[in-house]
């Protein structure tokens, strides 16, 4: 018995690290083989991996329903098998229903990605720490800034190209995520701020496509159809805008030619199309959010509370506008989802004390 005590004093001399081992576990809503979601868990696991932290990732596959099923199966383990924090996002309006489960277990939460929308789901959260004592609080990009900026170059674009119908002005469809989403309705939100600053552009119609390419084909066959001077299509991400694309094909138009789309999120065919000149905008880089919020996870279980300089509710800027040459550098440096080149242990206030503010914009990774 003294022999094996003496191991583990031992084993906690030379490794310092498993005194403060960490465990994070990651309710991905997305799909495993999906661009976005895959390359965001990625991009979490290089984190997870420098900070010395056990990290397990459970996909819904884009059900939203299953969330709530993960979360039962996590708080159903043995109070020693639990992990110390979840990180949840709230797609299609989960959020609140899974604080209330992990904090009814006494699981710590963290939201990232997409936090609690006002007025409705705030009134049943409150505040993070307040009614939901686990909750410890939440980590967005500045979802507005993608909408934004895709929209505002894709204006720019179609009066380049003199895309102006005969009445002068440039026509324009949105397809949009959900309506439950808030980081779809930011999007949105941003999208809807470009049209008005630009004064020459009619937004005929946005619709929802719930993130989906086939459901955007879908609906792009009408919408086509109804809007034939429309020349400008804005995507909330970029399955969507691929399935807009296919459809302005099949009718036998040409994608940077005749008509200009604009797209959000990384992924390596959004790249390839941002070359192509098949996308005229293209915004993305928030992938990386799951990672920053382990970075202030890995600071609030060693010591150093994000709430004290950062608040609990953090909005960041995240999003870059990507150029081609922006877009053959991030496949080099992150086409294969290899972030091991990142090191996120210096962006940690824990471990680097003269750090007072959290920088989380992509841009610094891609220069």
């Amino acid at each position: 018995m003294k022999r094996l005590a003496g191991l583990l004093a031992l084993l906690l001399f030379v490794f310092p690290s498993l005194v403060w081992a960490m465990s994070v576990a990651f309710i991905n809503p997305g799909k495993s083989d999906e661009a976005y979601w895959l390359t965001a868990t990625k991009a979490m696991e290089a984190a997870a991996k420098d900070l010395d932290i056990r990290f397990e990732v459970f996909y819904a596959e884009r059900q939203h329903p299953r969330v709530f099923e993960l979360a039962r199966q996590i708080v159903a383990r043995p109070v020693a098998d639990r992990p110390d924090y979840v990180v949840i996002t709230n797609d299609y309006a989960t959020g609140p229903e899974l604080l209330r489960l992990f904090d009814a277990a006494g699981i710590k939460t963290f939201l990232a990605y997409s936090g609690i929308s006002e007025p409705v789901e705030r009134a049943v959260t409150g505040q993070p720490r307040e009614h939901f004592k686990g909750w410890l609080g939440s980590l967005e990009p500045r979802a507005q800034e993608a909408g934004y900026l895709t929209a505002k170059a894709l204006i720019q674009q179609g009066r380049r190209a003199q895309a102006q119908a005969a009445d002068g002005r440039l026509h324009f469809l949105a397809i949009s995520g959900d309506r439950s989403t808030p980081a779809s309705n930011r999007r949105g939100e941003g999208m809807r701020r470009a049209v008005a600053e630009a004064g020459d552009v009619v937004l005929e119609q946005e619709i929802f496509s719930g993130w989906n390419r086939a459901k955007a084909v879908e609906q792009s066959e009408w919408l086509f159809q109804r809007y034939p001077l429309a020349r400008l299509v804005w995507a909330g991400n970029d399955q969507m805008a691929f399935g807009a694309m296919q459809v302005w094909e099949k009718r036998g138009g040409k994608p940077g030619k005749d008509a200009w789309f604009s797209a959000v999120n990384a992924s390596p065919e959004a790249m390839a199309a941002l070359k192509s000149g098949r996308l005229a905008a293209l915004a993305g880089g928030h992938f990386i959010c799951g990672a920053w919020a382990l970075v202030m996870l890995y600071d609030y279980d060693h010591g150093r509370d994000f709430a004290e300089a950062e608040g609990v509710e953090v909005n960041q800027s995240m999003f870059t506008l990507f150029s081609q040459k922006d877009a053959d550098r991030f496949m080099v440096r992150f086409g294969q989802l290899h972030f091991d080149q990142v090191n996120f242990r210096r962006f940690s206030k824990a471990l680097n004390p003269k750090l007072k503010r959290y920088d989380f914009n992509f841009r610094q990774l891609l220069d």
